[in-house]
Order: structure tokens, then sequence, then C-alpha cells
């Protein structure tokens, strides 16, 4: 069958965050500590898996980004639960939780938290702080944003383009998170939702977003970046494997990926912002987990219309990543 006939929309959202059965473990917040994390065992093969009660717990350590004692978490099985996970140790609301960094307390787009966490990552979590309400004049069709989301109902400025329209509006930065455009709440949408919105805004009109901050340190006051440069790429996960976090099912420890996947989530991340004005490294990783076994361009578009329909991703961006995936398998970079 020839790419794009016969395509349509089978499947939900790819992060939907469904509820899962509770995993066990306490939280607590500790003295502050060396930065750690804890590991995992599997069981011995050929052997069933052992009871609930007697599997390893994956123990993770966190701070609030801005400042705080160290608290440990485990017991989630989704991005979610994470947040929720982190607001039950510092005793705060989960929605306060904006979004998360591995090993730094800085908003670096680079070591954003997305699908997978390193099982030795040390977990910093930013949370809402001041709200701004600002205008911004669309004088050229691309605002210069890149929009990102947590997996929990929050999208975020990831990039800022250097001399774009919004480059040129110091208040607003890398991280915020857009709460509402022109009063419409964008409170649960999807990062490709909240792009899609940004760019159907008429050229020559004066817009209105609406903008939460993440609460700053001290040494992060006077900060504002950028964002991750293209190409640098996300390295998922320090240590020896990592707990792979899904929309659908358990989370699961895996090993480490590949230098092939790793390359390959890149590039396919580079094409979603071409194409759609986003980033998701765990959209990325999906759609490689997805293509790396296909043998045409039209099994990739199948099972990409198959998880992930809601998308409907135009048929020249599934050559491309179906290029970019053959790219990295031949170490074509």
């Amino acid at each position: 069958m020839p790419l794009g006939l016969g395509r349509r929309k089978k499947a939900p959202p790819l992060v939907e965050n469904e509820e899962a059965e509770p995993g066990r473990g306490g939280l607590g917040v500790e003295d502050p500590g060396p930065l750690g994390g804890g590991g995992a065992g599997g069981p011995q093969m050929g052997l069933p898996p052992p009871p609930p009660a007697l599997r390893p717990r994956l123990v993770f350590h966190t701070q609030l980004a801005h400042g705080s004692p160290t608290g440990r978490i485990e017991g989630f099985t989704n991005v979610k639960e994470l947040y929720g996970k982190i607001a039950e140790a510092f005793r705060l609301p989960a929605a306060e939780v904006m979004f998360c960094t591995l090993n730094t307390h800085k908003v670096d787009m680079d070591k954003l938290l997305g699908g997978q966490i390193g099982l030795e990552d040390f977990i910093f979590a930013h949370v809402k702080g001041q709200r701004k309400e600002v205008e911004v004049f669309k004088s050229e069709e691309a605002l210069g944003l890149t929009i990102t989301d947590n997996g929990a109902g929050y999208a975020f400025i990831k990039r800022i383009k250097e001399g774009s329209v919004i480059d040129h509006i110091q208040l607003i930065s890398v991280g915020d998170m857009i709460e509402a455009i022109n009063g419409q709440s964008l409170l649960g949408c999807r990062h490709y939702e909240v792009a899609r919105l940004l760019k159907e805004l008429p050229r020559g009109r004066t817009f209105t977003l609406k903008l939460t901050e993440p609460r700053k340190a001290f040494d992060m006051i006077s900060m504002r970046s950028g964002g991750s440069r293209p190409g640098s790429g996300p390295h998922l996960g320090t240590g020896r494997g990592t707990l792979r976090l899904r929309s659908r099912g358990p989370a699961t420890v895996e090993d480490l990926p590949s230098a092939f996947e790793e390359k390959a989530i890149e590039k396919v991340d580079d094409l979603l912002e071409n194409y759609m004005g986003i980033r998701d490294t765990e959209l990325a990783a999906t759609m490689v987990e997805l293509g790396k076994d296909k043998r045409n361009p039209d099994e990739l578009a199948e099972a990409l219309d198959e998880r992930l329909g809601d998308f409907a991703f135009p048929d020249e961006f599934v050559f491309d990543v179906w290029g970019a995936i053959g790219d990295a398998k031949v170490g074509r970079y």
C-alpha cells in the first residue's frame, strides 16, 4: 500500500498517564547528602519472577531545584506518578511541580527528564514561581519558540531561537510554562497542540501569553538561557541502566540506549522540531522503537498510525523519519 493511503487515526495521545497499580514503598526527606541513586537487580535466567514483596526497590534521590533537603522517592511508573511522589516527599501540591532535570538544579534543557531515568541519576524538581502576563506582537510567521511538555499536562518553552520575535522580549525565558494564549487555558494540552495554536495566530496582530516561570535559586536569578543547542542531544541516563517510564503499562528497567538508538533519537527529535515546533525525546524514542525493525516506509507509517495516530504525521515527515533511522543504522551521523 503506498505511503499515506488508507492511513487513519486509531490511537489515543502518546501520554495519557493512565492510573497504574500503586507501587509500594514509603517516602521521606532526609538530611542533605551526596548525589546518588539506587541500583536494580533482576531475576535469574530461567526462573519465574519473584513475588512483588521480594522484587528489588528502585529508590531515587531528589531535591527541589531552588534548594531543599534531599528526599527519597520510589514506587512510580509514569511521569505523573513521579511528580506526585516528589510532591508528597516535600509536602507540596502535585500541581506545583513543573518539570524535572537530571543531575543539575539549573533550567538546562539538555538535562530535562523525559521518558527515561538513569538508575544513578539525581532528580531536581522545578516548581512554580512567578506568574506573568506578556503581550507579543507577531511581526513574523515564526515566533522562534520550541515547545515541549512534562507529560502531565504542562507545556513549556524549551528553546528560544536567537534573533527571533520572542528573543527580543526579555520577560520570556526558557522553562516558562505556557498557561494560556489570549485567555484560552492550555493546562492539559500537549506540546504539539500549543505549537499549533501559536502557529495559527495571525501575523500583524498582538496576542497575550500567560506564563509561569520556575522558581529560581539565588544563583539563577539573572539567568536567561536560549535553551539547548540544535544537535546537542540528550544523554539518556548516566547509571548502569535506565528506568523507562511508559504512558501504557509498567515502567521497566532497560540497558542504556545503544549508540545507534541515541543518534536515531536525536535525529528524529530534530525532525520533530523542524516539522512541528516541539522537542520530545520520549516521543522520538517511541518512533525509533517502532521503526527500527520495519522493512519500508509504508510499514513505519502503519505502525505510527496504530500507536500515535492522533499526531497525524504528514507523509513527508514519515519519509524523513525513515531516512533518519536508516542513516543512524549504517552510521551516517
